[in-house]
């Protein structure tokens, strides 16, 4: 009797895409990271890759199921394996996150995700995983950025421990500056703020909540990471009237009269200053195969896909 043969390759559906979504709405640097695979494979990637970006805030889980059909055709790039833990982490699947956390820096030799992975081992309910690996990396090594993602997700790991003086001075770190506002800087001021509110400093809190709304307005509008502003703190009173001096000043007859008058000044709280620049291993990664361009398809092999419920870069 005749067998019907069947493929052990298992289907996958792949989400739709808009005819307007294009590799080129990727970042340089992850383009250049898929110039490996061939050029309908990379293209196909891309755009899955893009579609998660745009769509990662609204729904989360699809731009996890657009992932995972980047993952697999190109499960061997790190971008991709990043992209996958991100969308998995914003979908509350925090094992898998971790997983691929591990695989990305494992592929790129990159802590840029430290603080994911420190935030991921939380969410599986171990905090002190989490502050043993955040202290595993040496923090002046990392970016301005990464120290401060870094410092904010030990201070929450402090924080499940119930241990909230430890987790107020994980964020004393150099980039809480109140006269300066980067990119980081505002969500940093948070933290503190709600920090200082578990602790029963209320006076405090409200001031730093009011310094973070004031960092978000000053970079909002940065087209530039590294962008920064200098923030002018100063009392209310100054602010609430405009002070107007004339001073006349008499001269003598060998001299160029002169006339002194102090206009008044408008005080801002931001005055903008000169931009700065701010200078994730563990072998047990899920497998995700990669799939061969169209021609060589049938030839190339699966590994086994992720069983995630689960922003990658664009």
């Amino acid at each position: 009797m005749q067998r019907e043969l069947r493929s052990v390759r298992p289907r996958h559906d792949d989400p739709e895409l808009p005819d307007d979504i294009t590799s080129q709405d990727l970042d340089r640097i992850a383009r250049n990271e898929l110039k490996t695979l061939s050029k309908d494979n990379a293209e196909a990637v891309g755009r899955h890759l893009a579609m998660a970006a745009r769509v990662i805030d609204e729904d989360p889980e699809l731009a996890h199921r657009h992932v995972l059909s980047a993952a697999r055709r190109a499960g061997r790039i790190a971008v991709v394996r990043e992209s996958l833990a991100i969308t998995a982490y914003a979908t509350g699947d925090f094992a898998l996150a971790l997983r691929e956390l591990r695989t990305y820096r494992r592929i790129s030799g990159s802590n840029d995700q430290l603080a994911l992975m420190v935030d991921s081992e939380r969410g599986v309910g171990r905090p002190d995983r989490a502050l043993e690996l955040g202290r595993s990396v040496e923090r002046a090594s990392l970016p301005a950025s990464v120290q401060v993602a870094l410092a904010i997700a030990m201070s929450g790991a402090r924080l499940d421990l119930g241990e909230t003086e430890a987790a107020l001075s994980e964020l004393e770190i150099p980039q809480l500056d109140p006269k300066t506002a980067f990119s980081y800087s505002a969500e940093l001021f948070a933290a503190y703020a709600e920090v200082l509110g578990e602790l029963g400093r209320d006076d405090e809190a409200e001031l730093w909540n009011e310094r973070a709304e004031r960092a978000d307005a000053a970079v909002s509008g940065a087209t530039d990471f590294d962008e920064t502003m200098e923030i002018l703190e100063i009392d209310e009173e100054e602010v609430d009237e405009e002070e107007y001096d004339d001073t006349d000043t008499d001269t003598d007859t060998d001299t160029d009269d002169s006339t002194d008058d102090d206009d008044a000044t408008d005080v801002s709280d931001e005055e903008s200053a000169n931009d700065a620049d701010d200078s994730t291993d563990d072998d047990d990664a899920t497998d995700v195969s990669d799939e061969e361009s169209a021609n060589d398809a049938d030839d190339s092999t699966d590994e086994a896909e992720h069983d995630a419920q689960a922003s990658p870069r664009a």
